[in-house]
Parts: C-alpha cells; sequence; structure tokens
C-alpha cells in the first residue's frame, strides 16, 4: 500500500510538471527559464524563513523575561513565531522540491537534444556546457540540503518548548527550560550561516546558467 501511494504521488507530480510546462511553452518560456525564476523565489524564501527563525528565537527571549502577569500573552505570541517558523519550513521545503523537479527535467531534455545532434563540434560543446551546469547544479543542491537539515532540529526545539509551556505556564517551567535556550541560539545561528550559504550557491548557479 506504501509502494504504491509513493508511485501515484510521483505520476501526479510529473503531470503538474507536464502541465506546467505546456502552459508555460505557450507563453514562449522554457525549462531553463523556469529553473532561473524558481531558483530565485526559492532564494528570497530562505531568506525569509532564516528572518522568521530570529524572530522567533526573539520572541523566545523575550518569554523568560516575563512575569507572571504577562506570561500567557507572550506565550501565545510565542507559539504563534513557532507556527510562522513551521510554515516557512513548509513552504521552503516546497520551492526546492520545485527547484529539483524542474533542474532534472531540464537536464534530462538537454541530454536528449544532444543525442540528436549531428554536428560533432556542436555536440561536444553543448556535453561541456550541460556537464558543468549539472555540477553547478549538485553544488546547490548540496547547499540546499545542508540548510533543510538544519531546520529540523531547531523546529523540533521550539516544538519542544512551546508544548511544555503549554502543559506548564508558570515561573517553574520558564527556568526549567531557560538554559535551553543558549542551545536553540546555536541552532538558529546555524541555521542562518547554512541559509547564508546556500542563497550564495544559488547566486553562483543563476550567474552560470546565465552564460551556459
Amino acid at each position: 500500500m506504501k509502494r504504491l501511494a509513493t508511485t501515484l504521488l510521483a505520476l501526479s507530480l510529473v503531470a503538474c510538471s507536464s502541465i506546467r510546462y505546456a502552459a508555460c511553452e505557450k507563453l514562449g518560456l522554457e525549462k531553463r527559464d523556469l529553473l532561473q525564476g524558481d531558483v530565485e523565489r526559492m532564494k528570497d524564501q530562505q531568506q525569509e524563513t532564516a528572518e522568521q527563525f530570529q524572530d522567533a528565537l526573539t520572541k523566545l527571549r523575550t518569554l523568560y523575561g516575563s512575569s507572571g502577569t504577562d506570561l500567557e500573552q507572550r506565550y501565545d505570541a510565542t507559539k504563534a513565531e513557532y507556527e510562522d517558523c513551521e510554515k516557512q519550513a513548509n513552504e521552503l521545503q516546497k520551492r526546492m522540491d520545485s527547484v529539483r523537479t524542474v533542474a532534472n527535467d531540464l537536464f534530462d531534455e538537454w541530454q536528449g537534444e544532444i543525442d540528436e545532434m549531428g554536428n560533432a563540434a556542436m555536440k561536444r560543446d553543448s556535453k561541456a556546457k550541460l556537464v558543468a551546469t549539472r555540477k553547478r547544479f549538485e553544488s546547490l543542491d548540496a547547499a540546499m540540503k545542508r540548510s533543510e537539515q538544519s531546520m529540523k532540529p531547531v523546529l523540533k526545539q521550539f516544538r519542544d518548548q512551546v508544548l511544555y509551556l503549554k502543559h506548564n505556564l508558570n515561573a517553574e517551567a520558564l527556568g526549567t527550560l531557560s538554559a535551553e535556550v543558549t542551545d536553540i541560539d546555536k541552532g538558529v545561528a546555524a541555521l542562518v550561516e547554512r541559509m547564508q550559504q546556500s542563497m550564495q550557491q544559488a547566486d553562483t548557479f543563476l550567474q552560470h546558467l546565465e552564460r551556459a
């Protein structure tokens, strides 16, 4: 049953991609154009996600300076920030998945067209550009994966804090959890750094794509 569900999901993604490509081709947009747009949007989403995680950390720090009178209000604000982090992370994941799908489809199409070429010199030149572009994308993909992996533990830490505070909304709970803010702080710092590295790789890839 699980294998069937995975197969159906894969088929649905292929169908969605095909519909998107067909619609864009009518507008004169090729897969290269789509990839460029997707990478740019993914980069913007990474920036927004990094800022959201930093905002959530700020709210969490503020919570630990709360008094009993405003504790519940500060908790609600912290919970909302966590939920925004989760939403941003999910949106970023979708952006990255779209980038990978379009990139792989572009490379498959590119290789197929090379195979159809008869001019040996043109064929070699096109092949070299494909290899270089694929290599650049592999660097970008590796950076995206690192930023993806850095989000998961921080989200889990935020979620643990929010749930524990929900169950124990008192000063004693704040004292129990405040020591863990340092770990979350380190996690967010690492996440932001990896997001920045991924955005730099995105810029490098876009520059290469314009020249290829």
